[in-house]
This record gives C-alpha cells, structure tokens and sequence, in this order.
C-alpha cells in the first residue's frame, strides 16, 4: 500500500504540538516522523541537529554557520540538550505506538558542505576532513538509531539522510569563503563511498536518501545501497523520470515529492492521475504503485501549521486513491 509522511521540517517553535500533530495525521498505516523545528533558532537546523550527531568531532557556530573545533561548547551542549528533550517528547507521544517511525538527518555531504574548518574553508575541501566527518556521522547516526529505538521499542525505524548538498558538491557549484571562486567538484566513486559508509552503518534499517534538487544524481544514489530516493517529482521532466524507471528497475524504492509545501494545493484525482499517466509514460508496471511513498515536495518550515496539516491529509488520501489506481 502506498504511504504519506512528511519531508521533516515544521512550522512554528512548540515541539510537543508539532510531534503529536504529526501523530495524529499519520496514522500507524502511513509513516509518522519526529518533526524538526528550524523556527526555534541554531541547533534546531537540519545542519546544527546533524552536527550535535557527530562523534569525537564537535562544533560550535561563528557568523558563517558552524564550525569544527577542538572541544565542545556552549552550542554544542545546546544542541545535545534540545535533541534530548525532542526525543523524550517523541517517546512520550508514541509510547506504546506499532508502526514505522521516520527520523531524519543530514547526509555527509550536507554536512562536509556546511561545516567549516577551523581555518576557514568549508570541509568539503580537504579529504581528511570529509572522510572524518563520514565516520563521525556513521557512528553518530548508529547510536542515535539505537537511541530512539529504545525510546520508542514498538517502532520500526526508518532513516532519511537529506542530501540538499550533493548535486552542488558533485558540480562544483559551491563558493569559496572568498565567494570569488568554486570549489572544485567531487568525483562520483568517493562521493558515493561516503553515503554508503553512513548507510552502511545503519544497515539494521531502512534507509531513504533525499535529495529535492532538480538534477538528482541519480547514478550515484542508485550505488549506495539505500532502500529509497526520495525526490521533488514536480521538477522531474522526460528525462528525470526515466531515471525514476531506471532506479525502479534497479530495485530502488522512490518517495514521490508531489505535494507543494506552500501555495494552493491540487486536488487528489488530478494528483494522482499524473503520477498514474507520469509512471505509465516510462514503461513502469502500474502495480508498483503500491510500493511509492507520497511526500510534500520539500519541507514544510515555511507553511503555517494550518496548512502543514492540510498537506498532511491531503498526501493520506492521495495515498489511499493511488493504491485503489494501482491495483485496478
């Protein structure tokens, strides 16, 4: 049966709302997640949340974003302090809950391109560094995995690694410090060896590796060892989706972005016959339906809570209509 669930991110600043608002939308049937609340200031960034993730390599945050350094601090003990209250909130919500979870984090190459050295330059620039950061992150996400699976025994965790950063890493699309220059791009084979090593480490679960931009690097994410890739489809022309079937054929799972975040939203006939139409069009068995998961196209952090929630049930009922489309 096809599921809903979100990108990650939330409107507004109160975490118990957001967690048990997610709750009640996503039933046990879908996929609920531990929303992420960027409104609530630093730490609270995918970037900041990841980096308090990371193993033996802390950070505190300068004007730029944050920053390597060689031992924790008052942003780093921030960041540690509300993850570990954002969990206590999520294991007081779902306590006894039976059903899929998701928790997101960045992916090694959000992060190598966000972090900076202590001498100035994004990490992404120096090898050592990057290979570092991937095995800091494998580890960190291991743990944290562990972490709330013991919080929330009943569940079935799923991991989405967000990878906003890839495309622009393997394009060499990244400005210096300076901002007079690029960065040099990254081959595909260590890239790729990077994401597998954080997949790798969470290989006791499922793991989904999101990527929103509108060149996906699909042959990269197809080598990782992912279960899914999950994809903003409304900037997919001809050519994306036939790497959707590419990947499909391939034995990849696809999360289907289809949703906007913000502005008016579709009806659900109308959505789910261009997914029918979009998927037919490249050759793909209308039965494989049932396996996509439905997501809004990005995050939900510039919507307000009124209409996060109208996205939420309009991606459960687009949901349900697709399985029915599927299995006609």
């Amino acid at each position: 049966m096809s599921l809903a669930t979100g990108i990650g991110s939330w409107p507004g600043t109160d975490l118990r709302r957001a967690v048990r608002t997610v709750r009640d939308l996503l039933s046990d049937q879908d996929l609920p997640y531990l929303p992420e609340l960027p409104a609530r200031g630093p730490g609270a960034d995918l970037v900041g949340r990841t980096a308090g993730l990371l193993v033996d390599m802390p950070v505190d945050l300068q004007p730029a974003g944050w920053r390597l350094v060689d031992r924790p601090g008052r942003d780093a003990q921030r960041t540690a302090t509300m993850l570990s209250g954002d969990l206590d909130e999520l294991a007081e919500a779902f306590d006894g809950y039976q059903g899929w979870l998701k928790v997101q984090v960045a992916g090694p190459w959000t992060m190598a391109s966000s972090v900076w050295l202590p001498r100035g330059e994004r990490a992404v620039v120096d090898v050592g560094a990057r290979r570092y950061l991937a095995s800091s992150l494998a580890e960190g996400v291991r743990q944290h995995l562990g972490a709330v699976e013991r919080l929330v025994p009943g569940a079935s965790l799923v991991l989405q690694l967000d990878e906003p950063g890839l495309p622009s890493v393997l394009a060499g699309g990244l400005p210096t410090a300076s901002g007079l220059g690029q960065l040099r791009a990254v081959e595909p084979e260590p890239a790729a060896a990077a994401l597998r090593e954080v997949v790798e480490a969470a290989r006791d679960w499922p793991v989904v590796v999101h990527c929103c931009a509108q060149e996906v690097p699909w042959a990269v994410l197809r080598t990782v060892g992912a279960t899914a890739v999950s994809v903003d489809t409304t900037l997919l022309g001809p050519r994306g989706w036939e790497s959707v079937a590419a990947s499909v054929e391939a034995g990849l799972g696809i999360w289907a972005g289809c949703v906007p975040a913000t502005g008016t939203l579709p009806a659900v006939p109308p959505l789910v016959r261009d997914l029918v139409a979009r998927w037919r069009d490249v050759g793909l068995p209308l039965p494989g339906l049932v396996d996509v998961t439905l997501t809004p196209a990005c995050g939900l952090a510039g919507a307000s809570p009124e209409q996060a929630g109208q996205v939420h049930r309009l991606l459960v009922a687009a949901a349900r209509a697709l399985t029915e489309a599927a299995l006609e």
